[in-house]
């Protein structure tokens, strides 16, 4: 899931169907279609795709938890936290207090810090890798658990379909199409974690279906579950606190470059290829059929545009909400029970000896703390509390 401050979404993991190509039965000319005798060539064909051995995923994985516990390391709540920390037996890897990061992890301002996205600082501060390092990043225990975990069931199976250099790419696009839409339609508070790059690992196994239909069994079964759980975990991406955009971004990216990058030849030049050596397979087939080659190319056009639009309008300042007076529909929908308004998070602070008084830019809340010697660190996690 993608974080913006609290909030929890449990992703749920699909089960590829049937991905094995059609039996392949193949017959000479004049003889009868009878069961092969022992010796006789085989006639049926199941997995006629390589298999790749899968490393660059967990790779990721451990990449991501390494950078979790520096980010912890760094917050140092028992040292820059005015409150108390939870689990402070752990030391300087104890948590933020849960009242202000109930999924167990640091505090807003080290994450900033470590390079979460905030569009202000994307912006104005000139700093676009943002959008790239924060999806390596994550706001705590639960977070990293549930995107990892997804990470590992999906990733690792379409690495070895497919291969590390095409899901590498595959993830890296889908996490940086989330963060781009991100970026545009929540400009009001920060933004983490690889949800979107997770998303768009979906996004490629529905769009791998697609274009490869030929090559599958049970495909009717297989598209209708997919489908079904992609928009369940899309509907659990409305509860307040959670970026979808980063969800529908790292979706989109994802189902458009698995058109580019997983491509496969369609099911009747696989038989003809993997027919035993002196069986008649007729003519000629073309590897691809005329509709794989229109998807990819179709696909390839939108990301390349849709990349190069999104990235013109977000340094140029722009908000997409401004354009969409609907779209903040599609990351929360307010009910009776909570809001979806965010505050953005920016203090005036005014210090009277040891006593500073804090108040939030956003909602006006105004609060005063005994705090000696207050280091910026500490005024940033209270004006982040304030604001939340």
């Amino acid at each position: 899931m993608r974080r913006q401050t609290s909030g929890e979404v449990q992703i749920k993991i699909p089960k590829r169907g049937d991905n094995s190509v059609h039996p392949l039965e193949v017959t000479q000319p004049g003889l009868p279609s009878s069961p092969p005798l022992r010796g006789d060539p085989p006639a049926r064909i199941r997995r006629p795709f390589r298999r790749w051995s899968p490393w660059l995923v967990p790779i990721f994985v451990v990449a991501n938890v390494v950078l979790f516990i520096v980010t912890m390391y760094i917050n140092n709540c028992p040292k820059n936290s005015v409150k108390s920390c939870a689990a402070r037996f752990l030391g300087r890897f104890a948590f933020q207090p849960t009242k202000e990061n109930p999924l167990l992890g640091p505090s807003s301002a080290t994450l900033v810090k470590m390079g979460a996205l905030d569009v202000n600082r994307v912006v104005k501060g000139h700093q676009g890798w943002r959008l790239m390092s924060c999806i390596w990043l994550h706001a705590g225990v639960v977070h990293i658990l549930a995107n990892m975990l997804s990470l590992l069931v999906i990733g690792i199976q379409l690495e070895q379909e497919f291969g590390f250099v095409k899901i590498g790419l595959l993830y890296v696009i889908s996490g940086l199409g989330g963060s781009l839409l991100s970026a545009l339609f929540i400009q009001s508070s920060i933004s983490v974690g690889a949800s979107g790059a997770v998303f768009g690992l979906l996004g490629a196994m529905l769009s791998e279906l697609i274009i490869n239909w030929t090559i599958y069994a049970n495909k009717c079964a297989a598209l209708v579950t997919l489908v079904f759980i992609v928009v369940v975990n899309l509907a659990l991406g409305l509860l307040p606190h959670v970026d979808n955009f980063a969800h529908i971004g790292g979706f989109v990216s994802g189902f458009l470059v698995g058109f580019v990058f997983l491509v496969r030849p369609h099911f009747g030049y696989v038989s003809q290829k993997h027919a035993p050596t002196g069986y008649h397979t007729g003519p000629v087939r073309q590897k691809h059929k005329i509709y794989q080659y229109i998807l990819l190319i179709l696909a390839a056009i939108i990301l390349i545009v849709g990349f190069t639009v999104g990235l013109v309008m977000l340094f140029r300042g722009v908000n997409g909400n401004d354009h969409c007076s609907w779209c903040h529909y599609l990351s929360c929908i307010p009910t009776k029970k909570w809001n979806c308004n965010s505050s953005p998070t920016y203090c005036t602070s005014l210090i009277d000896g040891n006593t500073v008084n804090l108040t939030c830019g956003g909602n006006g809340k105004s609060q005063s703390y005994f705090l000696p010697n207050a280091s910026d660190a500490q005024i940033t996690e209270l004006c982040s509390q304030q604001c939340s």
